[in-house]
């Protein structure tokens, strides 16, 4: 059986509040570079690097770093950006869900 106190659930809640703080920072994160980097490439100054993108990607920006590259039609012609995004996505809810069932059990 499963115990939960209310220090338990306490503990568990202050844990999913820190969790949800740092996918809305990195995925605010993840937008300003896209566009940061889109407001560059048309005025054609210093770009934000590929590489960069993709490691906010990784870091948990890649839902909103999709979505604002559709929004704005910016690298939607790299298929690495349109194809590997997706996989990251779906990588990173697998993940979560293993994590989600695998804490629950």
């Amino acid at each position: 059986p499963i115990y939960l106190s209310l220090k338990n659930l306490n503990r568990m809640s202050n844990k999913f509040c820190l969790i949800a703080l740092y996918v809305i920072l990195i995925n605010g994160i993840s937008a300003i570079l896209t566009l940061t980097d889109k407001a560059r490439a048309k005025s054609g100054k210093w770009r934000i690097s590929e590489k960069t993108l993709f490691l906010t990607a990784i870091l948990g920006g890649a839902v909103c770093e999709y979505l604002t590259m559709l929004l704005i039609r910016h690298k939607t012609k790299h298929s690495s950006f349109m194809l590997g995004l997706p996989v990251i996505i779906i990588l990173q809810f697998i993940l979560v869900i293993f994590i989600v069932f695998k804490v629950a059990v």
